[in-house]
């Protein structure tokens, strides 16, 4: 029986895709920081794509960007400069500080550009809102850029949660971290406040959230109790001590539609290797995904399944799946199809607008100290 439940979960290798080349996308990149150059490494791969345009608001950033990549678009020390100037953009990558990724994406919204949001979609459950907005009344495509969706394992995980195997979820636990992994080996804009808003919430509590969110079917978020802490940031002894202004540490008790409870927590750092694998509750079965050492988009082992077999109590382990090919590059490729083809986002605001609700409350609930309703308006 366990062997029947697995043949059911094999995947099958993707086709090659065929890409029509007779119509070049024209895509400009704002912010040139580290993730620019993972979007402009796969923008590049791409046979239908054009690199035309950049802006950093630091001058002579850009054009030092592009030189290793032996390109030269036209670059402007601000996104209002270049979506004044630019006519002929298809699409832009937002990849700004969190703090300034809602103006930049209402922007090109605006100016009827379709948008690649770098992940966390924004700081606030307002700005969110704004964002949703804007897409709305732009009729662009939008998609936030959580590229561990294409990862086999994660759709695993969905299929599994989707087939009815785990029946009715009820509770699930979740989250993720570093023992010490606090992202500045390229500057402190990760984790002074002005410009990155939230930390480790942002940064990889996204991802958890939406590893087990998009399984379930991302029903709305009602209440949360959330907690945050920053010891290891604040710490004397943190070389970035006297700048760092985020939460190195989140927790949260949220309750969602369908009666459903998700345990969250997320750290940068912490004595410990891991806050505990994610395991989804099911009143017929319960599946657990195994921790990282540090998020990578993926799984940190194989997954099992606990389940009833004829009386029995069963367990099934789903391997670790292969993904071919680079899920960036997947994330990037999905997102040019639905501009050039008039397709949904591949990963919609509307769903993520759900999960930058849970972060914004956490941190609200976590400010005031007790549970707080999630009041989402309409879009």
């Amino acid at each position: 029986m366990a062997e029947s439940i697995l043949d059911a979960y094999k995947v099958t290798q993707e086709k090659k895709q065929e890409i029509d080349t007779s119509r070049k996308l024209k895509v400009g990149i704002i912010g040139t920081g580290w993730i620019a150059d993972a979007h402009a490494v796969s923008y590049l791969k791409q046979p239908d794509v054009e690199i035309v345009a950049a802006a950093d608001l630091v001058p002579g950033k850009a054009e030092a960007f592009f030189k290793k990549y032996n390109i030269a678009p036209r670059c402007y020390t601000s996104h209002t400069e270049m979506l004044e100037n630019e006519h002929n953009l298809d699409a832009v990558s937002v990849c700004t500080y969190n703090a300034t990724h809602a103006v930049c994406t209402i922007d090109a919204l605006n100016k009827g550009i379709n948008v690649l949001l770098e992940k966390p979609m924004c700081v606030t459950l307002n700005e969110a809102v704004e964002i949703c907005r804007a897409e709305k009344k732009s009729g662009k495509v939008l998609s936030i850029g959580f590229q561990p969706r294409f990862d086999e394992n994660m759709k695993m995980i969905k299929k599994i949660v989707q087939d009815g195997v785990l029946g009715e979820i009820y509770y699930i636990q979740t989250g993720g971290g570093r023992r010490r992994g606090i992202p500045t080996p390229f500057g402190t804009s990760f984790i002074q406040k002005e410009t990155a808003g939230i930390g480790a919430l942002g940064d990889i509590g996204c991802y958890s959230l939406d590893m087990v969110l998009n399984a379930i079917g991302y029903p709305k978020p009602l209440t949360v109790s959330g907690y945050k802490s920053d010891f290891f940031g604040k710490d004397p002894s943190y070389k970035h001590h006297d700048v760092f202004g985020v939460d190195d540490f989140a927790a949260a008790f949220v309750r969602l539609e369908g009666g459903i409870i998700l345990d969250f927590r997320i750290s940068w750092a912490m004595h410990a290797d891991t806050p505990g694998d994610t395991i989804i509750f099911g009143k017929k079965g319960a599946l657990r995904i195994p921790s990282t050492d540090c998020w990578n988009g993926s799984v940190g082992g194989a997954m099992t399944l606990y389940h009833d077999v004829s009386g029995l109590q069963t367990q099934t382990t789903i391997p670790v799946l292969h993904t071919n090919g680079d899920l960036f590059d997947k994330k990037v490729r999905s997102f040019c199809d639905a501009v050039k083809n008039g397709t949904p986002a591949p990963v919609p605001s509307s769903e993520i607008l759900y999960n930058q609700a849970i972060i914004d409350g956490i941190t609200r609930s976590a400010e005031c100290g007790h549970e707080i309703e999630i009041e989402i308006p309409e879009i």
